[in-house]
């Protein structure tokens, strides 16, 4: 469903995308890390149109998307979400106006098919009945649901989610990647997640890639990365998973 070829990028006159080669196996969920400055957030925009590599070619199915614009590439993208780091909520919008935004600007609905469908997904983000508050009343992850209602509202085949857990405390933090993991088995859509949360990714993913130095160092199912030989790579998780290194088997 999305792949990604030779894919360079520089910004600001730094190489920041060195040749990215990376498959995204359909109906699972992908996580990708790497340490900071990497690139992770440039190439989940490359992956959506956001930004144009310099060279390489990004496919989603059979359609090439690093060189369309205006319609065709919107039409591409109708069939991605993106849940932002901060969740990127209309300030002035309920809870219930924001989820409904999508509904209304894209899909033209009205009345009750709009509200059946907003109550339906704060529902199964745990926000059944907070639909009249206003962000600012709302605590980090509660924002995070709610930022993730509105992207599972439109029935996305392909979700993008940016460092989804960033400012939130351990706990609230586990309660998102399996809130995001529980959406993802019962939708089937295909996730590509950029995070630092290690060990707790090893638990959720059905695939880990890591980015280093612009390039996809390795991918693989969780209990297979974390037997890499790659003395970088294997520095880089044991910072945060010296528990996981001990025993790869428990992330599978």
């Amino acid at each position: 469903m999305l792949k990604l070829v030779g894919v360079t990028k520089t910004l600001g006159g730094q190489p920041v995308l060195r040749g990215v080669d990376l498959t995204v196996p359909q109906g699972k969920l992908t996580t990708i890390i790497g340490r900071s400055g990497e690139g992770k957030s440039v190439l989940l925009k490359h992956m959506i149109g956001l930004l144009q590599p310099d060279s390489g070619e990004v496919w989603v199915d059979d359609v090439e998307i690093s060189r369309l614009r205006g319609h065709a590439l919107n039409e591409v993208r109708k069939r991605f979400a993106m849940l932002f780091q901060g969740a990127a909520l209309f300030d002035s919008l309920t809870v219930f106006e924001n989820v409904a935004f999508p509904l209304r600007e894209k899909l033209r609905l009205k009345g009750q098919d709009v509200t059946s469908r907003v109550e339906e997904k704060l529902e199964q983000v745990g926000l059944s009945g907070m639909g009249h508050k206003f962000p600012a009343e709302l605590s980090g992850g509660m924002r995070k649901r709610a930022g993730l209602a509105r992207a599972l509202v439109m029935q996305p085949e392909i979700m993008l989610f940016d460092e989804p857990t960033t400012g939130l405390d351990p706990l609230m933090a586990k309660s998102i990647h399996d809130l995001i993991m529980s959406m993802q088995r019962r939708f089937r859509f295909t996730a590509v997640m950029v995070s630092h949360e290690i060990p707790e990714i090893f638990g959720i993913s059905d695939y880990v890639a890591i980015l280093k130095q612009g390039k996809i160092a390795a991918m693989a199912e969780p209990s297979e990365f974390l037997r890499t030989t790659d003395p970088e790579i294997k520095e880089f998780i044991s910072v945060g998973g010296t528990v996981l290194m001990a025993n790869p088997g428990s992330a599978s």
